[in-house]
């Protein structure tokens, strides 16, 4: 009965409760969906790599070695040397490995050099391995295979050919168009930096700069594909290399052994800790999209005050009949917080629903482009903390207006 008499009571101002409950309804769903996306971001970046035991590199950062090896950001300071490689690859601790070579690219995509290792051990997501769109993986000496990004956006198809450039720049003037690379395989979207990797053998980065030294081009005939395979390509150096290991349980004992390798200086990072550095540095851009969230909601709370406020000047019959039937000053007060009450808990409703709607929409669209994978808890604890706090912010607004109503209603009495 009490409810229903604030429904009839906002019904019959429905104009501007309708616009009040649009505002709050747009202002929850902005919040939710920062925290949503914030959530979904701060997994998917963790996701980029699974199962990756230690990422080794040259002596640098450990943030800067987790950038340019992961997520193709930045440029490495140093290359290591293809035996310190195959000494830390020969521990008996050591399952796998994944060698990487860069710095080469293709209109701005980066270009890796590795192994078929890659295809098979790499994970990202949930321990989701990469799969093959159409083609195989690389198995002739100039085969690459392109991630799903670069195949669209350039048009890329099956046996098309395609010119690797020297160096990380989107323009180049140092070309290997000697030897031109044949596209074997393109691989289904993962929502990571793989989909914007071309990726080649080891063999045929070698095999591309030969004939080249300090990213120059020395002046003669190019040497042809036989002769090319006849040379010995295995590479003197490489960017960095990612390890798995038999049992977790070595993982520090390796780390230390090979952050102290006598051959040359070496870095050893673990995946999961240097992304939770990386996200603390980030902690800044996230608690100002909150407070940003935050302060649109503040604004539409306090245009329901406005609303309700602005009624009860509006509704001094209505109060006067109730007071008249025996409704008391706390009655009145009541009704306003239930009003308010109803308007943003309808409103939270409907943006939850509008947030699960969009989500479900876009789901692989966001996975595809922005590496955002979207699960099934659309509410977060941290997102169910905000709604509460939403209603009680509104409980709490709701009492300017509900005073109100509720001195005007002592005055009528002493009048």
């Amino acid at each position: 009965m009490f409810f229903r008499l604030a429904l009839s009571s906002l019904w019959n101002r429905r104009g501007s409760a309708v616009l009040t409950f649009l505002a709050i309804a747009v202002s929850v769903f902005v919040l939710l969906g920062v925290e949503q996306i914030r959530h979904q971001a701060r997994s998917s970046f963790g996701n980029t790599v699974s199962g990756i035991d230690l990422v080794v590199g040259a002596r640098t950062g450990d943030i800067n070695l987790l950038l340019y090896s992961v997520f193709r950001l930045g440029n490495a300071t140093n290359n290591l040397a293809w035996q310190s490689y195959r000494d830390i690859a020969a521990d008996p601790n050591v399952a796998w490995t994944i060698p990487i070579s860069l710095g080469d690219s293709h209109q701005g995509y980066r270009v890796m050099g590795t192994t078929t290792d890659y295809f098979t051990h790499f994970r990202f997501g949930q321990g989701r391995s990469l799969a093959l769109a159409m083609g195989s993986p690389f198995s002739d000496l100039f085969d690459v295979v392109l991630g799903s990004e670069v195949a669209r956006t350039l048009g890329y198809r099956l046996g098309d050919e395609l010119t690797l450039a020297h160096g990380l720049g989107s323009t180049s003037f140092s070309r290997h168009d000697a030897n031109p690379f044949r596209v074997a395989g393109i691989l289904e979207p993962t929502g990571t930096p793989v989909d914007q990797t071309l990726h080649v053998s080891l063999e045929g980065i070698e095999a591309i700069h030969i004939g080249w030294q300090g990213g120059v081009k020395l002046p003669g005939l190019p040497a042809t594909v036989e002769n090319i395979k006849e040379q010995d390509l295995t590479p003197e150096s490489i960017t960095a290399f990612m390890v798995g290991l038999k049992s977790r349980l070595a993982t520090f004992r390796l780390q230390r052994q090979i952050n102290t390798y006598p051959g040359e200086p070496l870095t050893a990072i673990l995946p999961g800790v240097t992304l939770t550095q990386l996200w603390q540095m980030m902690a800044v851009m996230e608690n100002t999209l909150r407070l940003i969230s935050a302060l649109v909601l503040l604004a539409s709370l306090l245009g329901l005050a406005a609303m309700l406020l602005a009624s009860i000047r509006e509704r001094q019959r209505e109060i006067a009949v109730m007071r008249a039937i025996g409704a008391s000053p706390w009655f009145l007060l009541a009704l306003v917080e239930a009003e308010a009450l109803l308007i943003t808990v309808g409103a939270t409703l409907a943006a939850v629903a509008l947030l699960a709607l969009a989500t479900s929409a876009s789901r692989d669209a966001l996975a595809e482009r922005f590496s955002l994978f979207f699960d099934s808890s659309l509410i977060t604890p941290d997102s169910l903390v905000y709604l509460l706090a939403i209603v009680a912010g509104a409980l709490a607004i709701g009492l300017i207006p509900g005073i109100t109503a509720y001195r005007r209603a002592l005055q009528q009495q002493l009048g």
